[in-house]
């Protein structure tokens, strides 16, 4: 089902692809670069989170936590690879219940570029599989924007991870009515924790940096 990407093979596809549309310094001074003339403000919504865990899979493993640990390995990675390429903040850095109105709250306050909210899907059909990445459905200012970000987050999880594509779609979810009104925002829900070869997929540490990464590396080449 998932293709076997390393986190180095995305690197390599990153840099090749930075290369290709005419980017040939190195990636230290090509990030130190990009920092100093258009560094991006962005929020991480990790989803759920304290007494509220969301989907629980079939391993046990629990969406607060997967799309925490994915947040910061977004943050560890921009810091660390990046050169801090962009400005990031979490909505939450532990495992606490923020509301819904403060996650895009936090978002205004820091006058962000990009609001993206992480979550793990579940259904009551054991073989649904694969990510969605959710706009809102009320068209405004940012719509444009958001929907070509979504569109290369998902291209990038099914390109670069094997994830099966379920598209881009429109839903009246508060986090983005709320965002979208000033930030153009996203809402990913990566793979069902209520199919078993997904759940266990994203139980492992080494799939949860590539998610990260694959991510990262789609909000970085957003225009």
């Amino acid at each position: 089902m998932f293709k076997n990407k390393s986190v180095m093979t995305i690197l390599s596809r990153f840099f090749i692809g930075l290369i290709a549309a005419g980017f040939l310094m190195s990636p230290r001074a090509l990030f130190s670069q990009f920092k100093e003339s258009s560094k991006k403000v962005v929020v991480i919504d990790p989803g759920h989170g304290g007494t509220d865990s969301g989907a629980t899979g079939t391993n046990g493993i629990m969406e607060k936590n997967v799309v925490l640990k994915v947040a910061k390995e977004m943050v560890r990675y921009n810091q660390n690879l990046f050169d801090n390429a962009l400005e990031i903040y979490l909505s939450r850095y532990t495992d606490t219940l923020i509301s819904l109105g403060e996650r895009t709250k936090l978002a205004k306050r820091m006058n962000a570029d990009i609001f993206i909210s992480l979550h793990c899907n579940h259904s009551e059909n054991p073989n649904a599989k694969g990510i969605e990445v959710y706009v809102s459905d009320r068209k405004g200012e940012h719509t444009n924007e958001s929907i070509l970000l979504a569109y290369n987050i998902q291209k990038a999880n099914q390109k670069n991870l094997g994830f099966k594509s379920r598209g881009v779609k429109f839903a009246n979810f508060q986090v983005l009515r709320e965002g979208s009104r000033q930030i153009p925002s996203v809402l990913v829900e990566f793979g069902f924790l209520s199919n078993s070869v997904e759940a266990m997929h994203m139980g492992k540490e080494g799939n949860i940096r590539a998610l990260a990464l694959s991510v990262l590396q789609s909000l970085i080449l957003s225009k």
